[in-house]
């Protein structure tokens, strides 16, 4: 019978045992340029993959035959570097055009006293630079390191895929100094005219408290430290700047750039509350090697945090669709800066009928306090509504369950190829609808009806309108859809026009599509099978269950910061606002993707009441539910005689706009809710659902 080789002979091959270890760090390098994961060690050592990662940040030490097989398996992996080192063809230097000798990646391994407690971190010269890993070998060799660290009170910075750098610096200028001269993190450009990332560095609380930092943020309207701390006087005297923002949550550290290279890193305080647990549910309290992984892939995949989930879904936007590129002045045939096509390149104010209460556009127009009509008002938003229990036929009320199927990335599937205006409003009287025009339309669409059973999808709260009302083109435009007249008295609308959110929805669809697949959920899988892996997927990785719930939290909150409200207590009504003076404070962008949102919702529902005779009894912006003879989707979604989803109904799946389970309970349940006016949708999985959707 054959003998069951040793683990560690299998990955090394070869190499003598040692009793001795290098320093954490070495280890962690020795590591990845031999292309090993901390799980592929752990594995082979018997041990948990979170205990190699201790060894590395030098936390804990191996004891006993565990440390002398890590010592075995460090050895080898170090001599068989050497030696391919030394295979390696002679470099060619491109400055000097002479070839030069491969350099080693695995220096020698010195001697470790036994373990003993960690000695406070002191200044130490530049580390040694390795070759890449062979997985990140086509990484901007800038940033090679990544796009982030975590950094903890003993000066160990985690980043992505177990390296661990050592952090000497003693307060936040030593930090910033640091991280733009050695610790080669950052992200490159997503569009040719945009900007690098720069750098973010995560604070536990205890590297926090190391650098200067409270515990605790006192002030928490306006969420910076007061101008006289000691921390803003450390940067002030180190020639740095803030932003206007100041030092909170998210601090950004800068110096203006000099030679186009720019010197600004982000620091996020988790002591702060920067990782809103909304977003990123418990991801602040996970170790920092394992949350450097969680958000270095948010990085990797979306953006690299800018500060809440609706800022970076923001930045996104402009990173993707850059205001600027260079273009050549024919007179003096030099290159400066001009507006980039596609792209929205200077903030616009928008028309009265979007504008919110507090704009200036509005306090021009009306008296302070005064209650704007449908008539004076865009009110685009998502659908909230019940039907009247006394709609309720005999056959529903004899089906045991109700339903909830929830869209899919619901916002970004509305954004999808939706032509909005990249420019000023032009106003227009008595126009004929042009549904290619981007805009906001004055038209009487009550005489349009619907069966009582389905929302009207021409108001939020799905009741009909009373009148004439301002709509965005897409609500416009499906009525036009339906066969029915439409006579626009008044509009706003902008000729310049383009699919400005495309790139955002492909990069966050991806990205979403990417995440999901981590989970185990991918778009091949059958109807009854996909089911059964969303029932437990966000289990499956709690770390990638914090990606995607931050990626869902971008595309609501990006969409809903292109209509930032004012903020702070020094704000008078009537008053600008620092957020009006982006070319991204677009109300009419948000109107139309939410408008279109509602739409396809609304567009699926009538498919299937027409189709099938289903009508549902609730919906809350993307979740409709539905009574059932059956506690799962397939038991009431339509089928065609091939057993196919009815087409242009709801179909199941994992892609942005198709549906998911959201929840089940009993009939009875959901007639209680509506007899006291609860919405079933809000409450169908056993917990309230976000008004807004994805």
């Amino acid at each position: 019978m054959a003998s069951t080789p040793d683990p560690v002979e299998t990955l090394l091959k070869s190499g003598p045992r040692r009793t001795t270890l290098p320093e954490p760090a070495q280890r962690a390098r020795l590591r990845t340029d031999y292309g090993l994961s901390q799980a592929e060690i752990a594995e082979a050592l018997g041990v948990a993959r979170n205990t190699v990662a201790g060894w590395e940040a030098g936390r804990s030490e191996p004891q006993g035959a565990t440390r002398a097989a890590y010592a075995q398996l460090l050895d080898g992996m170090a001599t068989q570097l050497a030696a391919r080192a030394q295979d390696m063809p002679p470099a060619h230097d491109a400055q000097t055009g002479q070839e030069t000798p491969a350099q080693t990646t695995a220096q020698p391994l010195p001697a470790r006293p036994e373990p003993g407690p960690r000695q406070p971190t002191t200044p130490r010269p530049p580390r040694t630079k390795t070759a890449a890993p062979p997985e990140t070998a086509a990484v901007d060799p800038r940033f090679a390191h990544g796009p982030l660290a975590v950094l903890d009170g003993d000066g160990s910075a985690y980043c992505m895929g177990g390296l661990v750098l050592d952090c000497p610096a003693p307060d936040v200028p030593s930090l910033v100094e640091w991280t733009l001269a050695e610790a080669e993190l950052g992200a490159p450009r997503l569009h040719r005219n945009g900007k690098d990332a720069d750098p973010l560095i995560v604070l536990t609380a205890e590297a926090a408290a190391r650098l200067g930092l409270p515990a605790v943020l006192e002030d928490r309207r306006g969420l910076r430290l007061p101008e006289d701390h000691p921390v803003v006087r450390q940067i002030a005297r180190a020639k740095w700047q803030l932003t206007r923002r100041g030092f909170g949550p998210w601090a950004r550290i800068y110096r203006p750039a000099q030679g186009g290279r720019r010197q600004c890193v982000q620091l996020a305080v988790l002591p702060w509350d920067a990782l809103d647990t909304r977003a990123w549910g418990s991801a602040a309290q996970m170790p920092p090697a394992e949350l450097a992984q969680t958000l270095g892939d948010y990085a990797k995949r979306v953006i690299t945090p800018r500060g809440s989930a609706a800022v970076s879904g923001l930045e996104l936007m402009t990173t993707l669709r850059p205001p600027t590129r260079p273009v050549k002045d024919e007179t003096t045939g030099t290159w400066v800066s001009g507006p980039n096509p596609g792209a929205l390149t200077a903030a616009v104010d928008p028309a009265p009928p979007e504008a919110p209460d507090e704009h200036p556009v509005v306090a021009a127009l009306y008296p302070r306090g005064y209650q704007r009509t449908p008539a004076e008002v865009l009110d685009e938003e998502a659908c909230e509504w019940t039907r009247d229990p006394e709609l309720l036929t005999d056959a529903e009320c004899v089906r045991p369950f109700a339903v909830g199927i929830d869209v899919n990335m619901a916002f970004a599937a509305a954004a999808n190829r939706l032509s909005v205006g990249l420019g000023a409003p032009v106003h227009l009287n008595a126009p004929a609808f042009d549904k290619s025009l981007p805009g906001s339309w004055l038209v009487d669409l009550s005489h349009i009806d619907f069966d009582a059973r389905l929302p009207n999808p021409f108001t939020p709260h799905g009741t009909r309108p009373q009148g004439p009302a301002w709509y965005a083109t897409p609500t416009v435009a499906y009525a036009a859809e339906l066969g029915h007249t439409v006579t626009p008295l008044e509009a706003y609308v902008r000729p310049e026009a383009g699919s400005y959110l495309d790139a955002w929805y492909t990069r966050l669809r991806d990205a979403y599509m990417t995440t999901m697949e981590q989970l185990g959920v991918t778009s091949n899988l059958p109807e009854a099978d996909f089911l059964a892996a969303m029932e437990h997927h966000k289990h499956t990785d709690p770390a990638q269950a914090a990606v995607l719930s931050a990626i869902k939290a971008t595309v609501k909150g990006g969409i809903g910061k292109l209509r930032e409200r004012p903020q702070g207590a020094g704000y008078r009504p009537g008053q600008r606002w620092p957020a009006l003076e982006r070319p991204t404070w677009r109300p009419d962008i948000r109107a139309a993707v939410i408008a279109a949102a509602r739409i396809n919702m609304h567009r699926k529902m009538l498919k299937i009441a027409d189709g099938a005779g289903l009508f549902p009894i609730a919906v809350l912006s993307d979740c409709a539910v539905y009574l059932s003879d059956g506690p799962s989707p397939l038991d009431f979604l339509p089928r065609t005689p091939e057993d196919k989803p009815l087409p242009g109904g709801f179909r199941l799946g994992v892609s942005p706009g198709m549906v998911k389970h959201e929840g089940t309970q009993p009939l009875m349940w959901a007639v209680k809710m509506l007899d006291e006016g609860h919405n079933p949708a809000r409450h169908i999985k056993g917990t309230d659902a976000a008004a807004g959707g994805e």
